[in-house]
């Protein structure tokens, strides 16, 4: 773990993007999806502040956080136990002044006594919805040696149907930028072109003090969202540069995105590339190795830590504890922490959510274009 102090504090934003995906969040927030066997989606951008030595992190939640404070605790599997910053999770109404917020202008204003009474140059914001080992030390030296006022990142990638597909043109918006040399020029909030765009990953970085003062306007002028409100309307009088991220990247914009996000890391050079850079942390739970026991048979699965395995197993993402039954066949599935498939049960084509059961010799099949999806707590 980098133990460098960098000149800047981490803000992330765990609800953003929740109304994509109705289904996982009704107990929890974005940020706290379970990902690619023994993850949260937090997970990835919390582990990259910190490899890059942000040691001052805070987490702006708005509703559903409990499931996100009980992965994180005091943050010491990221090594944010600390006198001085570390974790600080600020949950609405924890003070008279911070309130259920709309957008990041009013989560920001909320907590502008807490930004004013920092030490850091810098502010880093980022939303929690992406799975990406992102460098954020390179990150905050192309912002320093551009001199912008503030540098946004982003991939080229076409927009996801996920969110395209939305019927609330205001919730949980999506940008694309045209960009010349360096300098973003013109912001697209929702677009609907099609091919590869330059797709904000809504990471930005910009000083402490002008973020304030920036905040303070637009606050004072009744404005909600910081992307719409505060960079589209100043392309010409901030600058704003562009910094491409041209690694391994996983949105997760609908729920048919999260299957196939998961299931992509079955590939190995995927998974190569998502974890191969610095490491990702995330809560220890103690367990033994997963078993394979009797005449089990596994092709092509990623198996976290207590999985126990007597059928078969094909095309899957198993969390942690997971067990498949005598004769029970699984193929092309995503099953959370804790799920049991009983001795003769067929799945194919099924997310299941954490401590599920399908019970003794029940069939249960979805496709791959729409994967059917089993809540928490469900005995099938």
């Amino acid at each position: 773990m980098v133990n460098s102090n960098a000149d800047a504090l981490g803000i992330i934003f765990p609800n953003t993007y929740d109304s994509l995906v109705p289904e996982l969040v009704s107990e929890r927030l974005m940020a706290s999806i379970p990902f690619a066997g023994r993850y949260r989606m937090v997970d990835f951008i919390l582990s990259s502040m910190v490899n890059s030595g942000i040691g001052n992190i805070s987490l702006v939640v708005r509703k559903n956080y409990h499931s996100l404070m009980d992965h994180l605790g005091s943050g010491r599997e990221w090594d944010l136990t600390r006198k001085n910053g570390g974790l600080n999770i600020v949950p609405p109404f924890a003070q008279k002044n911070i309130k259920m917020y709309t957008g990041r202008v009013e989560a920001l204003a909320s907590i502008l006594t807490f930004l004013k009474s920092q030490k850091e140059k810098y502010v880093v914001m980022s939303d929690a919805n992406i799975a990406v080992n992102f460098d954020f030390k390179a990150f905050m030296d192309a912002h320093i040696k551009s001199g912008a006022d503030i540098t946004v990142a982003y991939s080229k990638d076409e927009i996801p149907a996920g969110v395209r597909k939305k019927d609330d043109v205001t919730a949980d918006m999506y940008f694309t930028f045209d960009i010349k040399d360096g300098r973003v020029v013109k912001m697209d909030i929702n677009s609907k072109e099609n091919g590869v765009k330059n797709l904000s990953m809504n990471i930005y970085i910009m000083e402490r003090e002008l973020l304030i003062k920036q905040i303070n306007t637009a606050y004072l002028h009744g404005h909600s969202y910081f992307e719409r409100d505060i960079l589209a309307t100043q392309l010409d009088t901030l600058n704003i540069q562009a910094f491409c991220h041209d690694g391994y990247l996983a949105r997760v914009c609908d729920l048919n995105s999260y299957f196939e996000e998961n299931m992509k890391l079955l590939d190995e050079a995927n998974l190569d590339a998502l974890f191969s850079g610095d490491s990702i942390y995330t809560k220890i739970r103690d367990d033994n190795p997963s078993r394979y026991i009797g005449n089990a048979k596994v092709k092509n699965v990623v198996a976290a830590d207590g999985c126990v395995i007597e059928g078969e197993a094909e095309n899957c993402m198993l969390f942690r504890g997971v067990k498949i039954g005598k004769g029970a066949k699984v193929k092309n599935c995503v099953l959370m922490q804790d799920t049991v498939v009983e001795d003769g049960a067929t799945l194919e084509y099924i997310i299941s959510d954490k401590n599920v059961t399908f019970t003794a010799n029940k069939e249960l099949k979805g496709s791959d274009s729409f994967p059917v999806y089993v809540s928490k707590h469900q005995t099938v």
